[in-house]
C-alpha cells in the first residue's frame, strides 16, 4: 500500500486536477491529453516531495491502466469491425434501411426504442453504439437533425439497454459489488430506470414531432440511396452478433469472430494487402458523393488511437488518485458524519459522479463508491440493493458524459459528435441520478433492509 497523503493535500491535489481539467478543457477548448499529463506530473512530484517514491507513484499509475485493458483492446477490435462492415455493406444496407423506413416526425424515439432493445439483447452500449448507432447516426444527420441530438437520443437507448441487460458487465460487477443477486438487482434498478427512460421517450417525440426534411436534405437522400446498393449478407454478421450474445460469449472473442466472419466475406473478392489496410487504415469508398464520402469513410483501428492515448492518460491519473489515497483519504471523513438515509444515498451519487470526472473509468466510478459506503447502507438500514441501484445511477452512467471518460471518450469517437455536444441531450444518463434523489427523498422504490425479498 503507497504511503497516505495527509486529507488537506489530497484535498488540494483533487482541486488542482479539478481546476486544471476544466481549464484545459472548457476555458481552451483542449482535448483532455494535454491537461491529464500535466495533473500526472503535479500528482507525482508533490508526492514525492511528500516521501512517496518514484516506483510506488509508477506502480500505481500502471495499475491503473492495466484496470482498463479490456475496453481500450475493444476499442481496436471496434474500429477494424467498423471498417469490415463498412466495406462489406453491412453498415450501408441499414443506413439504406433506415432511409426506406423511417421518417423524420418519428425518427428520435424510434432510434431511442431501437438502440435499447439492441443494448439489452447484446448487453453491451459499445457494441450498440458501433453498429446501429453509426447507422443512425447517418440517417438521422442527412434527415437535417441535429447530430449532437440524435447522438445523445441513440446514446440514451444504448445505456438504458446495457443497464438493464443480465448480460452487461457494468450491471454484473454494481451487483456483485454490493453482493446481490442479479437479477433482484435488475428489477430493482426499474425504479429509476423506467421513470428515466420514459422520460426520454416522451422528450424525443416532443422533438422529432413536426420535424421534416428540407429540401436539400430530401434531394441529398434521394441521390444518395441508389449508390448504398444494399446486400442480403449484412444478416449474416448481424445474426451472429445476437447469436454471440445469446450464449454470452464475452466482447472480446464475440468482435473477434465477427471480424474473421466480415473478413473471409472481404478477402472473397480482395486481396490480403488490401484486407490489412482496411482493418489499420479504415474503409475508404470509391463513390465521389461528397455526402456519401464523409459518412462512410471512416473506421479502423488508426482511428482510435488518438481517444485510446487520451483514455489511457485517464486511466493512469485514477490508479495515482486511488492507488495513492487521494480519494479515500477526501472522502472517510465525510462518510463518517453522514447518518440519515437520504443523506448518504445522495453522497453516493455524488461521489460516483465525482469519481467518473477524476478517475475516468466506469467501473473504477463503480468500485469505489461501493466501497466507501457499503458499511453506511447497513448502518442506516438500507438494503444492499439500494447501494447497487445507486452506484448505477451514478458511477455506470455518467462516464459517458466526461469528454476524458473511457465510455465518453468511446461515444465521440464513434458517434463522431463531442461530448459536451451530445452531453445535453444524453438525457437518461442525466435523468438517472435524479430519479434517484427522488427515490430517496420520497422513500419510493427505496429498498430498507428489512425487506426479506431483497435477494429473492
Amino acid at each position: 500500500m503507497a504511503k497516505q497523503l495527509s486529507t488537506k493535500l489530497s484535498a488540494f491535489l483533487l482541486l488542482g486536477t479539478v481546476m486544471i481539467l476544466a481549464v484545459g478543457v472548457i476555458g481552451f477548448g483542449l482535448m483532455p491529453i494535454a491537461p491529464i499529463l500535466a495533473v500526472i506530473g503535479l500528482i507525482m512530484v508533490v508526492a514525492r516531495l511528500r516521501g512517496v517514491s518514484w516506483q510506488t507513484s509508477q506502480r500505481e499509475l500502471v495499475k491503473g491502466i492495466e484496470s482498463g485493458l479490456t475496453p481500450l483492446f475493444l476499442f481496436l477490435l471496434i474500429g477494424a469491425l467498423i471498417a469490415l462492415w463498412l466495406a462489406t455493406g453491412v453498415i450501408p444496407t441499414m443506413i439504406w434501411a433506415g432511409f426506406k423506413i423511417l421518417t423524420p416526425a418519428f425518427f428520435l424515439p424510434t432510434a431511442f426504442v431501437t438502440t435499447s432493445l439492441v443494448g439489452a439483447l447484446i448487453g453491451s452500449a459499445f457494441t450498440t453504439l458501433s453498429t446501429v448507432g453509426v447507422s443512425l447516426m447517418g440517417v438521422g444527420t442527412l434527415m437535417g437533425m441535429n447530430p449532437a441530438i440524435v447522438a445523445g437520443i441513440v446514446l440514451s437507448g444504448a445505456i438504458f439497454g446495457d443497464k438493464s441487460s443480465p448480460l452487461s458487465e457494468s450491471t454484473n460487477l454494481a451487483s456483485a459489488i454490493s453482493e446481490t443477486d442479479l437479477f433482484a438487482h435488475i428489477k430493482n434498478l426499474m425504479w429509476t430506470t423506467l421513470p428515466a427512460w420514459g422520460v426520454t421517450f416522451i422528450v424525443s417525440v416532443v422533438l422529432s414531432a413536426g420535424h421534416q426534411s428540407d429540401a436539400q436534405a430530401t434531394q441529398k437522400i434521394a441521390a444518395l440511396l441508389p449508390l448504398l446498393q444494399p446486400t442480403w449478407w449484412a444478416l449474416v454478421p448481424l445474426a451472429l452478433l445476437v447469436v454471440t450474445a445469446w450464449y454470452k460469449i464475452p466482447a472480446i472473442p464475440a468482435l473477434t469472430l465477427n471480424i474473421l466472419l466480415s473478413s473471409a466475406a472481404f478477402l472473397l473478392h480482395h486481396s490480403v494487402p488490401a484486407w490489412a489496410t482496411l482493418v489499420v487504415a479504415g474503409f475508404k469508398t470509391t463513390q465521389t458523393n461528397p455526402t456519401l464520402m464523409a459518412l462512410l469513410n471512416r473506421g479502423g483501428m488508426a482511428a482510435m488511437m488518438e481517444t485510446i492515448m487520451m483514455i489511457m492518460l485517464a486511466l493512469g491519473l485514477g490508479g495515482l488518485l486511488s492507488g495513492l489515497g487521494i480519494l479515500q483519504a477526501v472522502m472517510q471523513p465525510i462518510v463518517s458524519h453522514l447518518k440519515t438515509q437520504r443523506a448518504i444515498v445522495l453522497a453516493t451519487l455524488l461521489t460516483g459522479i465525482g469519481a467518473n470526472f477524476l478517475v475516468g473509468e466506469q467501473y473504477l466510478a463503480t468500485i469505489l463508491p461501493g466501497q466507501l459506503f457499503k458499511r453506511s447502507f447497513q448502518t442506516v438500514n438500507l438494503s444492499p440493493l439500494a447501494l447497487g441501484r445507486t452506484i448505477e445511477d451514478s458511477g455506470t452512467v455518467m462516464n459517458y458524459l466526461v469528454p476524458w471518460g473511457v465510455a465518453g471518450g468511446f461515444a465521440a469517437q464513434t458517434l463522431g459528435v463531442p461530448v459536451l455536444a451530445f452531453a445535453p441531450f444524453t438525457l437518461f444518463a442525466l435523468l438517472s441520478p435524479v430519479m434517484s434523489i427522488l427515490s430517496a427523498v420520497t422513500g419510493i422504490g427505496l429498498k430498507q433492509a428489512e425487506d426479506s425479498s431483497d435477494n429473492a
